[in-house]
């Protein structure tokens, strides 16, 4: 398999990125918080939260649209991801649904550049090389079949995490 240049893996601050829409790993009430939740809402400005308050709550997989304010990017998808329990708690089955529904949301919307988080990854616990391989299988998955998504970013925080989605990736292609 070659690689799918429309994917694209980074390690850095996914609130600097300049696409129609970031995704935010946000929790039900989509009030901020920690992690990449709290630096999208103070990157984006108090506008973010207001709106969030009238799209809110979203339950863990599915997925609420939002503008970007003072981001430069166009909008914010929000979704929920889950709870890492141990894995016997559907939980790689809700987190495929959040990678779905953002997707989704983006096509209903007209959105063609995407920028993803490791969503689960932080204080939600959940094994980022577990939720590599389902974020990187799913993502190229969908958009192999759908070219009105040109491009995916997919954006790390820390190394550890970059690594995980590089092998996840590398393993996708046939090279890890």
């Amino acid at each position: 398999m070659q690689d799918p240049p429309r994917i694209r893996l980074h390690q850095g601050d996914i609130t600097t990125f300049a696409v129609d829409a970031i995704v935010n790993a946000a929790d039900e009430s989509l009030s901020g918080g920690g992690g990449v939740d709290g630096a999208i809402h103070r990157a984006a400005g108090p506008g973010l939260l207001a709106e969030c308050r009238k799209v809110a709550p979203c339950p863990t997989g599915e997925a609420r649209l939002t503008g970007g304010y003072q981001l430069p990017a166009r909008h914010v998808i929000h979704t929920v991801g889950p709870v890492y329990q141990g894995g016997g708690a559907l939980e790689s089955y809700y987190l495929a649904c959040c990678y779905r529904n953002c997707l989704l949301l983006a096509l209903a919307h007209g959105l063609r550049t995407l920028a993803f988080p490791a969503i689960s990854c932080g204080v939600y616990g959940y094994p980022a090389r577990e939720a590599a391989r389902i974020a990187v299988g799913n993502i190229a998955g969908f958009i192999a079949d759908e070219p009105r998504i040109e491009s995916v970013d997919l954006v790390c925080f820390n190394a550890s995490t970059y690594y995980a989605y590089e092998d996840a990736w590398n393993a996708l292609l046939g090279r890890g």
